[in-house]
């Protein structure tokens, strides 16, 4: 995915003279460019009018001369001259009634970007906020990044965390890429695709996230517009033929639900609200219906004076209309994530076709159309926009925390996205505060969005009043409450079950902390044998380590240790930098041994801590034949050879596997889980767990499933063992035991 800016709609022209001791930027172009002062502000002066100051105006009319004397003679791919983008950007902001310093940015944004305009002048001219603005939405072009990804993944991480100290930022991006959206067509098909993606990807959810449900539905629209453009022509034209015939029906329901609310006294605006050709497609594709079963659904919206109100229109529709059951949602008592409140119902109406009503207040409705921005669109002091700032700052804030506890700007980003699906869950603490999370978040994503501390510390979780796994999918309606241990600490097993971005970089940041010095050793050793594989002495190392750690951005050779041994670098190919770095010949150095074998195996002794874990899929125990794989922020995962989890991994990344063996002395005990199959008659679980501790293994779980006649019993549980041996001896023990039908060792 990209994360360039499709800023560069322009043609990269730029005809003017330089400035003074400034180069000229753009190469000249063949064909003359506009007139100067086609484009002009008249227009977005009249909307500034309404509610600038005199003195702020001029200011915005400052700042314009300025931008368009950057930009002159530079003009975008459609012919027009360049300043015409900054003009449009402004005019979407001045809709949303942003103040004289977000129009200014508006109109300045690309300067710093395309014509090497610094920092420090227009902080001189216009002011540090502005700068400052302006300076967030401006990418990092003057350095040198190792990969295209990284380069992007900065600049998008330098948005956003502009954003977090001034949301202003945002809402002149998400202007700024909704005028390039719009006028996207005259770009090549595969730059329009691109840019597309892009937007889908990361601006949609963005503009969803912050409320602003115009802009969240018109960016939805253009971008499948350009991603799918026959999809979107074939739609638009059967949705226009479909209208005529839907006519009717509408005027029918909305004449009766006039009816109805004049009836009950309540003043009240209805009208039909259209589906996006997105939002068609999507429940199309996502549910298996056809076009003509998302049609027969129709929209309509009820906008009335006051909460009660809400509620009493609802009763009235309610006697109008038979509700669906199970279709009525409470959005106004938990509003959503992004400040979003409405009442929601699904009614059967004429002809038997579902109705879908919202039911808001005017307040509500504000706020879900304008989100964020309304802020600035009305600012009444009601309660519920003071409340939906508080939501914004709080996530911008995890923006911050999440930037604090990240290693790099990929893994970044990969945080970031996750908390932008729009889908979530509300659950209350103990004292019924409310918590939104995404779906499929845990009882973990719970206690690390309430704290950090709360997080590492973690060690069960009530659900309803009733113990549960750290592991369950939490519920709309769950009542959670975290118990924590001051000893206690973050396991790597959390990583492949939490869900929010704040939890994951959390648990990666204590993971390269606390565990540093297990990291680094097992970095070392897998370097050390990369090296050797290679014919590379370790004692070379030191005559090259200051060009290896100004070449890898690392501060330290224990930095780079530990990177290998959370699985963040792949030792074989800081072992052909290496190469590189003392003169040989890389081309000629595999990326990896073709077998693995020929590597030395890494002893495992199963009490490494963290750096080493032993694989919940397929428990491996001394005796086991083992295979070890590298994973990212979790170090070495050992399972056993015939896991069929590890033999569908390998197949996908066959390089991060490396030979592991157990060492000749281990003092400890190792879990596994084994089943067996008995009659269900009075007694037998006391023999089964008697037999196992007469074995000298401890039990640790123990779980029952009865069959439909509860003649047979599956027991399964989860036992110590010193070794495969030890576990031998135990199942022939067990199979002595009256009742049991059969054991075997259970695998994932």
């Amino acid at each position: 995915m990209s994360l360039s800016s499709p800023d560069s709609l322009h043609s990269g022209t730029n005809n003017k003279a330089s400035r003074p001791g400034r180069p000229a930027n753009k190469p000249q172009e063949a064909e003359p460019a506009p007139a100067p002062g086609v484009a002009s502000i008249t227009h977005l002066a009249g909307k500034l009018a309404e509610y600038l100051t005199p003195v702020e105006l001029k200011r915005v009319k400052e700042a314009y001369r300025f931008s368009d004397e950057m930009h002159l003679g530079q003009v975008r791919k459609s012919g027009e001259p360049y300043i015409s983008h900054p003009i449009a950007v402004a005019e979407i902001c001045a809709d949303w009634k942003l103040d004289a310093q977000a129009i200014m940015a508006a109109l300045l944004h690309d300067v710093i970007e395309d014509q090497d305009v610094k920092k420090e002048e227009l902080l001189e001219r216009f002011g540090p906020q502005v700068a400052d603005l302006v300076d967030g939405l401006s990418k990092l072009e003057k350095i040198e990044f190792q990969s295209v990804v990284e380069a992007q993944a900065e600049n998008f991480r330098k948005m956003l965390l502009a954003m977090a100290s001034d949301v202003r930022v945002i809402l002149i991006k998400l202007a700024d890429r909704l005028h390039n959206m719009r006028t996207l067509g005259v770009m090549a098909p595969a730059k329009k695709r691109r840019i597309a993606g892009e937007t889908m990807e990361v601006y949609v959810p963005i503009a969803h996230r912050l409320g602003l449900n115009d802009i969240y539905r018109e960016l939805q629209d253009l971008s499948f517009s350009h991603l799918y453009p026959l999809r979107y022509r074939t739609l638009s034209k059967a949705i226009k033929a479909a209208r005529g015939n839907r006519r009717e029906v509408v005027k029918k329901i909305l004449d009766a639900v006039k009816n109805q609310l004049s009836a009950a006294g309540l003043p009240a605006e209805v009208y039909g609200r259209e589906k996006t050709l997105f939002g068609i497609y999507k429940k199309m594709r996502n549910k298996h219906l056809s076009f003509s079963q998302v049609l027969d659904v129709y929209g309509f919206r009820v906008v009335v004076d006051t909460v009660p109100n809400c509620y009493v229109a609802l009763g009235s529709l309610h006697a109008l209309y038979k509700p669906m059951p199970g279709k009525f949602k409470d959005y106004i008592a938990i509003r959503k994530i992004n400040g979003y409140q409405s009442l929601h119902t699904t009614l059967i109406g004429p002809y038997g076709t579902p109705v879908e009503f919202q039911i808001r207040t005017q307040e509500m409705h504000r706020t879900a159309e304008s989100g964020v921005a309304a802020h600035w669109l009305y600012k009444t002091g009601d309660q519920n926009m003071t409340d939906l700032q508080q939501r914004t700052h709080a996530w911008l804030q995890s923006l911050l925390d999440i930037q604090q506890q990240t290693g790099d700007s990929a893994e970044f980003l990969e945080h970031v996205k996750v908390d932008l699906f729009p889908d979530s869950v509300y659950v209350f603490t103990p004292k019924s505060k409310i918590i939104a999370l995404p779906r499929g978040a845990t009882p973990l994503d719970f206690a690390y969005s309430i704290h950090t501390g709360i997080g590492d510390h973690t060690v069960g979780v009530k659900i309803n009043h009733e113990p549960a796994s750290l592991r369950t999918e939490l519920h709309n309606g769950d009542i959670v409450e975290i118990e924590t241990d001051p000893d206690s600490r973050p396991s790597p097993t959390w990583l492949s079950f939490v869900r929010t971005g704040k939890a994951r970089s959390a648990i990666r940041h204590h993971l390269r902390t606390i565990n540093l010095n297990e990291s680094v050793e097992l970095g070392q050793e897998l370097l050390g044998q990369a090296l050797g594989q290679l014919g590379i002495k370790t004692e070379l190392l030191p005559s090259m380590i200051e060009r290896l750690l100004a070449e890898s951005s690392a501060k330290s050779m224990d930095e780079v240790y530990a990177d290998i041994g959370i699985g963040k670098r792949m030792p074989a190919l800081v072992a052909r930098h290496i190469v590189s770095l003392l003169g040989g010949d890389v081309a000629s150095v595999p990326a990896q041994p073709s077998h693995g074998a020929e590597l030395d195996p890494v002893t495992i002794y199963g009490s490494e801590g963290v750096a080493v874990q032993l694989a919940p899929c397929c428990q491996p125990i001394p005796g086991d034949h083992i295979i070890g794989q590298l994973r990212r922020d979790q170090g070495l995962v050992v399972h056993t050879a015939d896991c069929s989890q590890a033999n569908r991994l390998r197949l996908k990344e066959p390089d991060r596997w490396i030979p592991v063996q157990w060492g000749s002395e281990l003092n400890r005990r190792f879990d596994c889980r084994i089943r067996l199959l008995i009659n269900n008659e009075k007694g037998i679980l006391a023999r089964v767990a008697a037999e196992i501790g007469e074995s000298d293994a401890n039990i640790t779980y123990v779980g029952m499933d009865e069959d439909d006649e509860h003649m047979l019993t599956q027991l399964r549980f989860t036992i110590q063992v010193k070794d495969r041996v030890h576990l031998a001896h135990l199942i022939r023990n067990l199979r002595r035991v009256a009742s049991v039908n059969r054991v075997e060792r259970e695998r994932a």
